[in-house]
């Protein structure tokens, strides 16, 4: 459950800042652009979440 809310997440997050970025620019929403960098934010959460970020236990 934990997987969909982050992609959840990733997908709102890209979509703001895709959609802010664009607006200043003024251009249209690039959807592609969303999805990309969804994917990068969603591999980077589960990276640090699963193994850099994990707490040490003596």
């Amino acid at each position: 459950m934990r997987y969909l809310w982050t992609i959840i997440w990733s997908f709102l997050l890209s979509f703001l800042i895709s959609y802010v970025l664009s607006s200043m620019g003024g251009e249209s929403l690039p959807i592609n652009q969303v999805l990309i960098m969804t994917v990068i934010f969603a591999v980077a959460i589960f990276i640090l979440g699963e193994g850099a970020l994990k707490e040490e236990t003596e």
